[in-house]
């Protein structure tokens, strides 16, 4: 299977609400998610990337949209970024999210300039720190009520910190 990724565009706006509205995405705090709402965040996309404060792709596989991934880059620390990322569940446990991350990585480190790359996850959260730790992030810490609660939303959980250094 071919994984690519490539920046989001309006078009996905149906395929991403089609995945982040599963309710198996129990540790992946989002809004409530709507149509609208995702077409308004895409069409951000543009603006974001522009102002260095975030760069969006969907995750493509044999050239379908499996998920969506980005960085984010610290306002105060340019040289680091966050990566996130989200599959759809048909795609789970098949090694593209791996994939997506170390291309994703290839950006952060060689296109953006940046030295330092973490990923968080929610302490409970397997998968992802499977895929960290496949990636060749390395746990670095435990961060004290610092997600949003997937449960209670005015809540906050432990997450766990990994990071890559370029």
């Amino acid at each position: 299977m071919k994984v690519s990724i490539r920046p989001q565009k309006v078009s996905d706006a149906g395929r991403f609400l089609e995945i982040l509205s599963n309710p198996n995405f129990n540790f992946f705090h989002v809004q409530e998610i709507t149509l609208s709402r995702e077409v308004k965040f895409l069409k951000k996309n543009e603006e974001n990337r522009k102002r260095n404060f975030e760069h969006n792709y969907a995750i493509l596989a044999d050239g379908v949209v499996v998920g969506g991934c980005g960085i984010k880059i610290d306002q105060h620390r340019p040289y680091i970024g966050e990566i996130g990322y989200f599959l759809d569940e048909a795609y789970w446990g098949r090694g593209i999210t791996v994939r997506a991350v170390k291309l994703l990585e290839k950006v952060g480190f060689d296109r953006l300039g940046l030295s330092r790359i973490v990923i968080l996850m929610n302490t409970g959260h397997r998968a992802s720190q499977r895929v960290a730790a496949k990636s060749g992030y390395k746990r670095e810490g435990l961060l004290k009520k610092s997600h949003h609660c997937t449960v209670h939303k005015n809540e906050y959980e432990d997450c766990f910190l990994y990071a890559k250094l370029k």
